[in-house]
């Protein structure tokens, strides 16, 4: 490793004290040279918007590397890469020209999609995009409409909306800029329509996303009015998570309401995953605290009466409370993901950052087949048969947990697609002291502008997040000065930053700052120390967690083929069946965790990272059958209250992933000896 020039090192709150060379306290020179603004090398919030945290970075500036490349190369060859050439749903679309369906199943592709072919660079993709969008750019009305002829409703256009701005940043085609203008030209001076018994009502908000990005790059103060109009005219999300209405004791009563009415409408999963980011993009027009407050509140909300393993919440179509036997929907968990990348972008909260890795990293691979041809619509923490059987859903059907094509209904089947490529898009951001921020960790390179302008390079080497150490190099023409701003996840104590011969401790929950003047082939390294830790759960059981992997036990998994939907492609509907015991208590020290689980093996991830037999990171522990604990309505019976008691042997139990597995147990109840 080079040694490094002297370097300035400070936190976001306070200046990190333990290393030299030191910088002063908040207002001294030191200080605000970590603290000038704002940025100058793309697109940020100018007046009368409040100025974000970070500085979203355009599409392509960031490109996954290592493990992850391999992940979404999985997916390209996968559903993503081919669901366009005989899901009915996308082969005769409305938004290719077609008679089909031409509401929103189109541009949730795209959303997925079109990410995925710049992030790649796929030939392939690229030319299944390109003959997509050049539909979608010839359809716009001299009133500023577009979209498919018969499509009369504005929930779809706003997804499409955000297709065309990441399009745009990918290709500055000004045709999709002019695009947009156009509509929201239209929907400035159209009245009103935004009514809350209707998607369009329930998502207005959806809108501003594409607002505030065009409001950066036009200043047209009609977009701002048109997003105040949205805001006062539609659902209203910041009272809603403010005061929460569907808490468990409304849950136990019956007063939830499973049903798709007005009101019914707010506990829709998919709605709320949606409009956690709501208040926040709202917040950057209104600069009023109560609304940024809701953004936690929601959170929170979400947490205490619904919360999930891994930071989802449940919603088996509607919020179904904090049993792990309940489903989330693979909606919620993609929709989520991309809230919470608003969420960072706008406020900067390494906690925003630190759910966004466990969705992504566990969630999100734990609904899919580690080939990508397969999800389900619904994924259960403790989720022990795949089937066609009732279960204890809110309102989903009996396929609901099938691995497939289109198990129960088809939006998840289209919508699934952003979530890998949107995750790695949002890795880095800019900041507005001229440097960069890696926000989230993976395997990625970013080239982007930092200092005075000149384009720099960091590759991002690691096998995070199964290794704890993140490897940093940057190259540049020139020597250049600017900023790195590092997380430090909030289960990271004792985190440390080796730059040369000079180590530093990070605080869990802020960023460590790097302000130094940077040559080629200087590098820094990150550890982020992967302690095993137990959290308490449901009727006192334990999950296991290591960084940001929750890790669930690894039952034995008979796949079922129940139908095949293509000849040559491997599409097919599965069921998954146990071929192995998995009602088993753990035996835990609870304070010290790391004293019953042994951390067995660390190797590179495979061919498939998030396949079963190919866990690079596998944990032992031991316990006990619980022969009481039983199949219930064709899931795990309710966990059992710990402690429990057992005499059955105690015998060696293998934890993996969470993403590894099909069939699991994350929610274990505990032995009482």
């Amino acid at each position: 490793m080079k040694h490094l020039a002297p370097i300035l090192l400070c936190g976001w709150c306070a200046v990190t004290a333990a290393a030299e060379p030191a910088s002063g306290p908040p207002g001294s020179k030191a200080w605000r040279a970590c603290a000038e603004g704002p940025n100058r090398h793309y697109p940020v919030n100018p007046p009368p918007l409040q100025a974000t945290k970070f500085v979203a970075l355009p599409l392509g500036a960031v490109k996954p590397q290592g493990w992850l490349k391999t992940q979404l190369t999985i997916q390209a060859n996968g559903l993503t890469g081919h669901l366009d050439e005989f899901w009915p749903s996308l082969v005769k679309t409305g938004w290719k020209g077609g008679d089909g369906e031409s509401w929103e199943r189109g541009p949730y592709f795209l959303d997925g999609l079109v990410p995925l072919a710049y992030l790649l660079d796929d030939p392939r993709l690229l030319a299944k995009t390109k003959h997509w969008l050049e539909g979608i750019l010839a359809s716009g009305q001299p009133n500023g409409w577009f979209g498919p002829a018969q499509n009369k409703d504005r929930w779809p256009l706003a997804v499409a909306m955000k297709v065309l701005s990441q399009y745009h940043e990918a290709t500055g085609d000004p045709r999709a800029l002019e695009l947009l203008k156009n509509y929201f030209a239209y929907l400035h001076k159209a009245p009103p329509d935004w009514p809350h018994k209707d998607w369009r009502g329930v998502r207005a908000m959806e809108n501003a996303v594409t607002a505030y990005w065009l409001y950066r790059r036009t200043g047209d103060q009609r977009v701002l009015e048109v997003t105040e109009s949205i805001q006062k005219n539609s659902r209203d999300w910041i009272s809603y998570f403010t005061d929460f209405p569907w808490t468990t004791a409304a849950l136990n009563s019956g007063k939830v309401p499973y049903d798709w009415k007005d009101v019914g409408m707010t506990a829709y999963v998919v709605n709320v995953a949606m409009a956690t980011k709501y208040p926040g993009l709202w917040w950057q027009q209104s600069g009023d605290a109560r609304h940024r407050q809701a953004v936690y509140r929601g959170w929170a909300n979400l947490d205490e009466h619904h919360g999930q393993v891994g930071g989802r919440f449940s919603g088996d179509e509607h919020l179904s409370g904090k049993r792990p036997t309940q489903g989330t929907e693979l909606c919620a968990v993609v929709e989520s993901m991309f809230s919470l990348e608003k969420l960072i972008e706008i406020f900067g909260d390494a906690a925003f950052a630190d759910r966004l890795e466990m969705l992504a990293y566990n969630a999100n691979p734990g609904a899919c087949t580690p080939d990508y041809w397969a999800h389900q619509y619904d994924q259960q923490a403790n989720q022990v048969l795949c089937s066609v059987a009732k279960r204890q859903w809110s309102t989903n059907s009996d396929t609901s947990n099938l691995y497939g094509l289109e198990p129960h209904y088809g939006c998840c089947t289209a919508n699934m697609h952003q979530g890998w490529p949107k995750f790695v898009s949002h890795l880095w951001m800019a900041t507005h002291d001229q440097g960069l921020a890696a926000v989230a960790y993976g395997p990625s390179i970013v080239r982007a502008k930092v200092g005075a302008g000149s384009e720099v390079t960091i590759a991002e080497r690691t096998d995070y997040p199964f290794d704890e150490t993140i490897r940093f190099q940057v190259t540049t023409a020139e020597p250049v000065e600017f900023s790195l701003h590092l997380r430090v996840p909030g289960w990271a104590e004792a985190a440390t930053l080796v730059h040369g011969e000079t180590r530093v401790l990070g605080k869990p929950g802020q960023f460590l700052v790097v302000r130094r003047r940077w040559t080629s082939g200087d590098e820094v390294v990150l550890r982020l120390p992967m302690k095993v830790r137990a959290e308490t759960r449901h009727n006192g059981a334990t999950t296991i967690l290591r960084g940001p992997l929750v890790y669930s036990l690894k039952i034995g998994e008979r796949f079922e083929e129940l139908k095949r939907h293509h000849p040559t492609l491997p599409v097919i509907d599965w069921a998954v069946h146990p071929a192995t015991p998995w009602n088993y208590g753990l035996l835990l020290d609870r304070r010290h965790p790391e004293k019953s689980i042994q951390v067995l093996r660390i190797a590179q991830p495979g061919p498939q990272p998030f396949a079963q037999e190919s866990a690079s990171v596998v944990l032992r522990a031991k316990g006990r059958v619980v022969p009481d604990w039983k199949l219930e309505a064709n899931s795990a019976g309710e966990t059992p209250l710990s402690p429990v008691a057992s005499r059955e042997p105690l015998v060696d139990l293998e934890l993996v992933p969470y993403g590894c597995t099909r069939l699991r147990i994350s929610e274990f109840p505990v032995l009482a000896e």
